[in-house]
């Protein structure tokens, strides 16, 4: 069953063009609602810890360096369908694959530098925000 919340980070990639704005935009006039957000760097634990689920796998160390790299925007979004449809807005991985109009499509550079994380489930989504906001930060 679909819930109507969500997790997202605008990554260091994105955050250090300048991007947070267009991208937060993008996100408003989708219907998103942000209903938390905070804008943090990573240690290299930190995005250890996150990122654990692809611990086995070769790009593992690679992804950690590159998220604990810069600041980013972790926020948890509100919307009907969620998680469906901010995987719509974000687009596919690899940006020269993006459908037109996504956000990484307009703002990634690479696979690697894809501007925005989108949960990929509504259990990730719950577990990706419970990482970066306690219950007392939500509204």
């Amino acid at each position: 069953m679909a819930t109507n919340r969500t997790f997202t980070m605008i990554k260091p990639d994105a955050t250090a063009k300048n991007y947070i704005g267009g991208i937060l935009k993008m996100i408003n006039d989708a219907g998103f609602r942000i209903v938390g957000m905070k804008y943090t760097k990573l240690t290299k634990e930190q995005a250890g810890s996150f990122y654990e689920v692809h611990k086995e796998r070769p790009f593992y160390g690679e992804l950690v360096d590159y998220m604990s790299a810069g600041p980013i925007v972790a926020a948890i979004l509100e919307k009907e369908n969620a998680v469906a449809d901010f995987r719509s807005l974000i687009g596919a991985t690899d940006p020269t694959k993006a459908d037109e109009g996504t956000i990484r499509k307009i703002y990634a550079e690479s696979i690697a530098a894809n501007a925005v994380h989108g949960s990929d489930s509504d259990e990730n989504a719950a577990i990706e925000g419970n990482f970066f906001f306690s219950s007392l930060e939500r509204f």
